[in-house]
């Protein structure tokens, strides 16, 4: 295989994380204006039509530090205050297999889980990780201020590994449904607390109750996608990949809920092009969500900017009809600037929607050709690939790089000691709009460190 074009640049020398504070500016696309960053800045402050923010690196090309692992490897494209434990990165490879199958000769996977012999080693099975240490190394570390995080599970997991980990103060909320992501091999630090949404609840409601405590003096919001840590983080699984090529794919695919990860692979490929030795073709972006839950292809399928927003009864229901039940997520980045629609039409992209049994299909063929267990999120993705090539919607020869978004649980299981982390407080799905929710949430941060798991709505 030819030598990858970015391992040969030059490697910086070893700096302490505290200098790598000014080697980037978050920039507005909408108005032009540039800003030092303070770790938590989400949005412009001027009035005007929303858009995403973005980084501006001092660096143009990308330079590999061999001095670090994980991500870090790539951190002169993050931005970085501080360097956490732990990091660490997706693997690529080619499966002669899966190819053969499929009739693709030049497919290329990015496995971002759990599967040491690989090489991937995500401890918590998902590439939620590489987002959660974008925020976190983002963030000041100094301060006093909670971190709030709204996850439908998997993204749950990984921030709370990583902030029990680091000491970083965090208060996840999190369906009933996505405890079961919540899996470790050690139990977490007081620097974590965990609040689930019992009965119907769903992530649309994490995200509500997670927005209105952000809104209480000491709490900072995360923010998803808005969060330039979360999409430069996701971003290093494109520079990964295209470490191993040696090339840029012509054709990515992914499963997507907020479509972070689809915006974060199209602006690593945007700064990779502006290096000569690339292409200066962009991979198309090829979607998929799970049917019968498909906002984000009824929308892009009318071929306007405006997002369909479904009525929210309808939405709980189609959203229990999903196997990928991760990919939830009702209210996704579609219309503002910088989001789902500008990158689909930059890509020259599409959206696939793939029903439950063909998930299952695309989960068995994985694990007979890599042995290896699949996320259902990832079997969406793969099962988009089957469609496509069936519907001879990829030109032959062409360069394929499939994102597997979560793999190796099984494997994992069986190899971890993992004990099933329980809630510091529980909601009722009556309480969840009241201001006594809110306060609850708030006050596992000012109460003892000792204090026993509380469950709310009960012995009144």
């Amino acid at each position: 295989m030819k030598e990858s074009p970015i391992r040969d640049l030059d490697v910086p020398k070893r700096e302490r994380p505290s200098e790598k504070a000014a080697h980037y500016q978050l920039a507005c696309p909408a108005c032009g204006c540039r800003f030092t960053d303070d770790g938590w800045m989400l949005e412009c402050p001027r009035s005007h039509s929303a858009s995403l923010l973005t980084t501006l690196y001092s660096s143009r090309t990308l330079v590999c530090d061999e001095t670090q692992d994980g991500l870090y490897r790539y951190r002169c494209w993050l931005p970085a205050a501080n360097l956490l434990a732990g990091a660490a990165i997706p693997v690529t490879y080619k499966s002669a297999r899966l190819s053969s199958i499929l009739r693709l000769p030049n497919l290329w996977i990015t496995f971002s889980g759990y599967w040491p012999e690989r090489g991937a080693r995500l401890e918590t099975a998902t590439f939620k990780e590489l987002e959660a240490y974008g925020v976190l190394s983002r963030i000041p570390q100094s301060g006093s201020e909670v971190l709030v995080v709204a996850s439908a599970g998997n993204s749950a997991a990984a921030f709370a590994r990583i902030c029990s980990e680091n000491g970083i103060r965090c208060l996840i909320v999190v369906p009933a449904s996505g405890m079961k992501a919540m899996q470790f091999t050690r139990p977490l630090g007081p620097s974590v607390k965990i609040v689930s949404l019992s009965g119907n609840a769903d992530y649309s409601d994490a995200i509500a109750l997670g927005d209105a405590v952000s809104r209480r003096e000491g709490f900072r919001r995360e923010g998803g996608v808005r969060n330039v840590g979360r999409r430069d983080g996701l971003g290093a699984a494109m520079l990964s990949a295209v470490e191993t090529i040696g090339a840029l794919p012509d054709y990515y695919f992914q499963a997507i809920s907020s479509g972070a990860g689809a915006i974060a692979a199209h602006v690593a490929a945007k700064r990779l092009t502006q290096n000569s030795r690339f292409s200066r073709t962009l991979p198309r972006l090829m979607l998929s969500q799970n049917l019968p839950f498909t906002p984000i292809l009824d929308s892009w399928r009318r071929g306007r900017r405006e997002f369909i927003r479904m009525e929210r009864s309808r939405a709980r229901a189609l959203t229990r009809r999903i196997l990928a039940s991760v990919l939830s997520n009702q209210r996704p980045p579609y219309a503002i600037g910088g989001g789902l629609f500008d990158v689909l039409k930059e890509s020259q992209g599409d959206l696939f929607g793939v029903r439950n049994n063909e998930v299952l299909r695309a989960m068995r063929l994985f694990e007979e050709c890599e042995e290896i267990d699949l996320d259902p999120a990832a079997g969406v993705a793969l099962a988009a690939l089957m469609q496509a090539v069936r519907s001879n919607r990829i030109i032959p020869g062409s360069h394929v790089l499939l994102h597997i978004t979560g793999g190796g649980f099984r494997k994992r299981a069986a190899e971890r000691d993992l004990a099933l982390t329980r809630a510091n407080l529980e909601i009722p799905a009556r309480e969840l709009r009241t201001q006594a929710a809110v306060t609850k949430a708030c006050n596992l941060f000012r109460a003892p460190a000792a204090a026993p798991r509380v469950r709310s709505g009960t012995n009144k």
